[in-house]
C-alpha cells in the first residue's frame, strides 16, 4: 500500500495488518506500563530492526477489544506527520501468553493483540528526571516548536490529542519529538456542540474548564497542557502538581507552602504605602494617555524644522562650526592633508563634488556595519577609506561579521545574523530571519493548507 506523503492524511486500508503473529519480533525489556497494557522494546528476527509493542490489556473488557484501542488505531492509520508517533502494523499472539514470572496473563480471551511502533529512545518525563538535566533555552525551543508542529497537524485533521503529558512526548537521539499515547483521543467538530466527556487528561495538565465540569470543548484543552509542558521545561519541575481536582479553604491553608520558610510575616511588619485604588490609578492612566494623545496631535499640527549643519565651503571652515582634531584654528596655517589612521581629516569637498561614500557604498547614508545584517551597500565604520578609529565600532573591533556580542560568538551555536540581504524584514523571504528550509511555514512544517 502506498503511504500518505508526510503531512497527509493516509486514507486507505491496511490489508497486511493483524496477519502476522508476535512471535516474528522477540522481546528485549519492558519500558512501559499503564492502564493500556504493556509496552516492550523488542526486535524483529527478519530485518533486526529494534521496534516497541504495545500490548492491549483485555482482561478487564465486559464487551470485547476495548474502544480506547479502537479509537487509537483508528486515527494513527489516519495520520502521517513526523512530529507524530508511527504505528507500523498490528500483530497477534495464537495462543494464550504468560508474564514475566511465567504465570498466565489473566486473559479470559487466548491470544493477544500487539500494535507495532517505531522505537523512540526517551520520553520528556524520564530525559528530565535524569540527575543533573536541565534544557538549555535553544533546546526548550526545538522541542516546544516540534510539540506544536505534530499538535497543530492534528488539530488541522479535527484530532484532540487529550492527554498531552511529558511521558507521551517521545524523543529520539537524534532530537526527533514525536506525540504519542493516543489513547484518549478523538475527533471532534468545528461547532464544539458534540458532548464530550470531561474526565481526559492527567489532573496536572488538566485545563480549568474541565476541572469545572466542561463538556463542550475543542483545541484549546490541548494548548493548557502545552503550556504546563513549556512552564515545567523552563522551571525545572512541574508548575501544578495536585491529588485533588477541588480543595477547600482549609485544605489550601493545610499546604505545605504555607508552613515551609520562609514562612508569612506578620501584617504589621509590612511596609506602608501612600492611598492607592483602583479607580485612583486607572484616572491617572486615562490622563496620561490623553495627554500623550494631544501632544503627538499637536506635534503634527505644528511640525518643527530639523535644523539641518552647515554646509562647509571648499577651502574654509564656516564660521559656526567648532575646529575639528585635523581643521586650522582661525589665523593658523592651512591644514596639511590627514594620513588614512583618521577620517576627519578628509575634505568633504564642494556639494558637487565626489560622494562622501565609496562607490558601492551604502546610497541610503546609513552607517551599514557589516554586523546588521546587510542592510545597503558596504559602506560604513569599517568600509571602504574611511577605517575604524578609537573605541571601534559597537560590535566588534575585528570588522569582521559576527565578531562582537551579538555576532557568531553568542552561545546559540549559529553565524552571523540571520537577515535578508535586502533587510532585517525584507520581503525576500517568509518570517523574521532566512528560511533555511525553504518555502513557506506550511511547506516546512508539513502542515496541511
Amino acid at each position: 500500500m502506498a503511504i500518505a506523503a508526510p503531512g497527509q492524511l493516509n486514507l486507505n486500508e491496511v490489508p497486511s495488518w493483524g496477519s502476522r503473529s508476535v512471535d516474528c519480533f522477540e522481546k528485549l525489556e519492558q519500558i512501559g506500563e499503564g492502564t493500556y497494557g504493556q509496552v516492550y522494546m523488542a526486535r524483529e528476527i527478519k530485518t533486526g530492526e529494534i521496534v516497541a509493542l504495545k500490548k492491549i490489556r483485555m482482561d478487564n473488557e465486559r464487551e470485547g477489544f476495548p474502544i480506547t484501542a479502537i479509537r487509537e488505531i483508528k486515527i494513527l492509520k489516519k495520520l502521517h506527520h513526523e512530529n507524530v508517533i508511527n504505528l507500523k502494523e498490528i500483530v497477534t499472539s495464537p495462543g494464550p501468553e504468560k508474564d514475566d514470572q511465567g504465570r498466565p496473563d489473566g486473559n479470559k480471551y487466548k491470544g493477544g493483540i500487539y500494535m507495532v511502533f517505531e522505537y523512540m529512545d526517551h520520553d520528556l518525563t524520564g530525559l528530565a528526571d535524569r540527575p543533573g538535566m536541565r534544557f538549555s533555552v535553544p533546546q526548550i525551543k526545538c522541542y516546544m516548536r516540534q510539540l506544536l508542529t505534530g499538535l497543530h497537524y492534528c488539530h488541522v485533521n479535527q484530532v484532540l490529542h487529550r492527554d498531552i503529558k511529558g511521558s507521551n512526548l517521545l524523543i529520539d537521539n537524534e532530537g526527533n519529538l514525536k506525540l504519542a499515547d493516543f489513547g484518549l483521543a478523538r475527533s471532534f467538530s468545528n461547532d464544539h456542540n458534540a458532548n464530550l466527556t470531561n474526565r481526559v487528561i492527567t489532573l496536572w495538565y488538566r485545563p480549568p474548564e474541565l476541572l469545572l465540569g466542561a463538556t463542550k470543548y475543542g483545541p484549546a484543552v490541548d494548548m493548557w497542557s502545552v503550556g504546563c509542558i513549556f512552564a515545567e521545561l523552563l522551571h525545572g519541575k512541574p508548575i501544578f502538581p495536585g491529588k485533588d481536582e477541588r480543595i477547600s479553604a482549609k485544605d489550601a491553608l493545610d499546604a505545605e507552602y504555607f508552613w515551609t520558610d520562609p514562612l508569612p510575616c506578620d501584617p504589621k511588619s509590612l511596609p506602608k504605602y501612600e492611598s492607592s485604588h483602583e479607580f485612583q490609578t486607572k484616572k491617572k492612566r486615562q490622563q496620561q494617555r490623553q495627554h500623550e494623545e494631544n501632544a503627538k496631535r499637536q506635534k503634527l499640527q505644528h511640525p518643527q524644522h530639523t535644523r539641518l549643519p552647515p554646509i562647509q565651503q571648499s577651502g574654509q571652515a564656516h564660521s559656526q562650526m567648532r575646529p575639528g582634531p585635523n581643521q586650522p584654528i582661525h589665523g593658523s596655517q592651512p591644514p596639511v592633508a590627514a594620513g588614512p589612521s583618521h577620517h576627519y581629516g578628509k575634505p568633504r569637498g564642494p556639494s558637487g563634488g565626489p560622494s562622501r561614500y565609496p562607490p558601492g557604498g551604502n546610497p541610503g547614508g546609513g552607517y551599514n556595519h557589516p554586523n546588521r545584517g546587510g542592510q545597503g551597500g558596504g559602506g560604513g565604520y569599517s568600509s571602504g577609506p574611511y577605517p575604524t578609529q578609537g573605541r571601534g565600532g559597537p560590535y566588534g573591533s575585528s570588522g569582521m561579521p559576527g565578531a562582537g556580542p551579538r555576532g557568531g560568538g553568542s552561545g546559540y551555536g549559529v553565524g552571523g545574523p540571520n537577515y535578508p540581504q535586502n533587510g532585517p524584514y525584507g520581503g525576500s523571504t517568509a518570517g523574521r530571519g532566512s528560511n533555511m528550509m525553504g518555502g513557506n511555514r506550511n511547506q516546512q512544517y508539513g502542515w496541511q493548507q
